[in-house]
């Protein structure tokens, strides 16, 4: 059964994108909510089809993809079920994501909360 992305364009405050301080995020930022959405991050090339990993949805929209979190773990992040599920996405060539990115997840979370978990 095919299915369509309902947002393809990656949002203006969307964690991902390098440029955004995550304490502008609107809708309730909350450091501890962003932090509890690294169980959204899939282990890279695991086979975990049976455990699917939840997906990151949109801060801006309610029941949209995040288009940040959705192109890194279709590519770094190696979300082997995700790319399966995307086979049958009838507009994933639409998907556009705007600026730098960011490599990982943990890159996303405030500058402050990364100074206290790596020191």
């Amino acid at each position: 059964m095919t299915w369509t992305l309902k947002r393809t364009t990656q949002c203006d405050k969307c964690p991902w994108k390098v440029s955004t301080d995550p304490h502008d995020i609107p809708n309730g930022y909350e450091v501890e909510k962003h932090k509890a959405l690294k169980d959204t991050i899939a282990e890279p090339g695991a086979l975990n089809f049976l455990n699917t990993v939840p997906a990151m949805a949109c801060h801006e929209t309610h029941n949209i993809l995040c288009i940040g979190w959705l192109f890194h773990q279709l590519g770094d992040g190696q979300n082997l079920f995700l790319r399966l599920k995307m086979m049958t996405c009838t507009n994933i060539e639409e998907m556009q994501i705007v600026g730098d990115q960011h490599p990982n997840f943990e890159s996303t979370l405030p500058r402050i909360q990364k100074e206290k978990t790596n020191g």
